[in-house]
């Protein structure tokens, strides 16, 4: 029924049918009143951190995974768990330790006396968002058992691939300041992330309402879910219905190109990191409201996109440089389309 698509009867039917035909929108006004409530109870959570919540909202648009990164305490677990309660679909999470097996994460065959035959115990990683919890803790072989679930939304066991729920993304958190019983993430799991986002302090206003939400109760707990799956579904589909101009993809690959051409960086993006800026730039437009990619939707995703694809040349790293820094300088020197 009419009431029903047209969420919080915001728009009636004669406007919104007015505004579909005079005006191209990216996003369908419910769908878009969607997007803002999400973002506005997501502030609420954790304060001052507007560009981080968009930043994620980006990563499920474009149907990708997200690693949540910083030093303890700011909010990184908190932000995730929050981005997962706004949707009302199914959520785990798991915290990553040096003891953890793979099974504990895919599930495994296990033997029914009864019969003597084998069931399959689905594991964790079986739903909707999958809340990895300092993931550089487990060890190796644990972390390369999302590999294939984070790039081919399924999971093998014993011989036998499973798929998984759609929609299906990971939020990893870690700390990258505490090396004690940690495990670097290899360049091949870093590849498959959407999107390395970095929480940051927040500033002293923003700390003091932090203080102040949490005087008698956590805004954390009055937080509701908000979008079922069909509606994470149809924003990923109207993302990818998001224009690219040749002349705008052509500007994007010279960025990834400039990557792999840098006297600094050992290794650059890969062609899957270039599928993932065209994504991101996609989402990003789509969170403005846009259906088509502008160069400056390509400039702001580079850095989250891109750095932690690349990897820094042994003399750059004892000067001093970051892959941050020299992802944004490649942005600032290669020329921009007219």
């Amino acid at each position: 029924m009419w009431h029903e698509r047209c969420w919080l009867g915001r728009f009636s039917p004669v406007k919104w049918l007015l505004m579909c035909h005079n005006r191209a929108r990216a996003v369908k006004p419910p769908l878009r009143a969607i997007v803002d409530e999400i973002r506005k109870r997501l502030n609420v959570v954790v304060r001052g951190k507007e560009e981080v919540i968009d930043l994620l909202v980006v990563g499920v648009l474009g149907a990708g995974h997200v690693l949540i990164e910083d030093v303890p305490g700011v909010g990184k677990t908190t932000l995730a768990k929050a981005l997962a309660r706004v949707f009302d679909i199914r959520f785990a999470r798991v915290q990553f330790t040096p003891d953890l097996l793979p099974a504990d994460i895919v599930g495994t065959e296990v033997l029914k006396p009864a019969d003597g035959s084998f069931a399959f115990h689905a594991g964790p990683v079986f739903t909707n968002v999958l809340l990895a919890d300092e993931i550089n803790r487990a060890s190796p072989r644990t972390q390369s058992a999302l590999l294939e679930a984070m790039n081919e939304r399924q999971v093998t066991v014993e011989g036998v691939s499973r798929p998984l729920p759609a929609p299906f993304f990971v939020l990893a958190t870690q700390n990258p300041v505490d090396f004690q019983g940690t495990y670097p993430l290899p360049e091949a799991q870093l590849d498959r992330f959407l999107l390395r986002v970095k929480m940051g302090y927040p500033e002293r206003d923003d700390e003091l309402k932090i203080l102040a939400d949490r005087k008698l109760t956590d805004p954390f707990e009055a937080l509701e879910p908000l979008a079922r799956a069909s509606h994470i579904l149809e924003l990923q589909e109207a993302a990818r219905q998001v224009e690219l101009k040749e002349s705008v993809a052509r500007y994007l690959l010279e960025l990834v190109r400039a990557t792999r051409e840098h006297k600094d960086l050992e290794l650059g993006a890969s062609t899957r990191g270039a599928l993932a800026l065209y994504r991101a730039a996609q989402a990003l437009a789509l969170l403005a409201d846009r259906d088509f990619v502008t160069p400056d939707d390509v400039q702001q995703m580079a850095v989250p996109v891109l750095a932690h694809r690349v990897l820094l040349a042994q003399d750059a790293r004892y000067g001093g440089s970051t892959a941050d820094g020299i992802v944004a300088a490649i942005v600032d020197r290669v020329a921009v389309p007219t």
